[in-house]
């Protein structure tokens, strides 16, 4: 099992994504955190014992520091993790940054678990690559290593749905403190109801939101959505 560490300030993302960890074959998590600080000690604390973690999805902007720093430090300590960078961030100096300091992966919020899944998947191919019970590779093994990351966000969504009114959707209710229903959804976009629900339904089938009935509603029975709480 690859072991991972969830380094996410924003508690029900954080959940989520550990959520998302835990349905992907191969894999367990080691460990949910908040901050900088809290990650160094939870990977020298593993480190230290016989249950190391080799992987990290860590968040960029953490409230005790940048994710990049953290980076940086632990390659400097000689700790030897895999990172997952998982971030809104989307400018290219971050991007640069990331690869500077060893980032294997980079991962856009929001994202659907298909998404999420293909990208872990990559990396346990690259994984065991690099767990070979040989001292050298050939260029080929070496290759299709690093070949094994290059994977694509694009999310494949069906006809007439579009990656930045998914994102919208996906961005609104997790800013959301209570559950949204499609229509509420349509006032606070501009869409249609009927195009809301779509992109909620969407997102509830892949994982990323989640669907219920909305008690004490007049007339027809209405669900509300809201992004998973662990």
């Amino acid at each position: 099992m690859i072991r991972v560490l969830v380094v996410e300030d924003d508690a029900r993302t954080a959940q989520a994504h550990a959520a998302f960890v835990r349905r992907v074959e191969g894999f367990d998590v080691a460990g949910v955190v908040g901050t900088a600080s809290a990650a160094r000690r939870a990977l020298r604390d593993a480190a230290a014992g016989d249950a190391p973690v080799q992987l990290m999805l860590l968040d960029l902007n953490l409230p005790d520091g940048h994710g990049l720093d953290l980076c940086r430090e632990l390659r400097a300590s000689g700790l030897a993790v895999d990172v997952i960078a998982v971030t809104a961030v989307r400018e290219l100096e971050a991007v640069r940054r990331a690869v500077a300091v060893g980032v294997v992966q980079y991962l856009i919020k929001p994202f659907v678990f298909e998404v999420f899944a293909e990208k872990l998947g990559a990396y346990r191919t690259f994984h065991e690559a690099m767990q070979a019970p040989v001292s050298t590779l050939s260029q080929h093994e070496v290759d299709g290593a690093f070949a094994a990351l290059r994977t694509s966000n694009a999310p494949g969504l069906p006809k007439g749905l579009s990656e930045e009114t998914l994102e919208a959707v996906s961005a609104l209710l997790a800013a959301s403190p209570d559950p949204r229903s499609a229509s509420e959804v349509a006032e606070a976009l501009g869409l249609s109801r009927v195009t809301a629900r779509r992109y909620l339904e969407h997102l509830a089938d892949h994982g990323v939101a989640t669907r219920a009935p909305r008690h004490g509603a007049r007339g027809r029975p209405e669900l509300e959505y809201s992004r998973p709480r662990g």
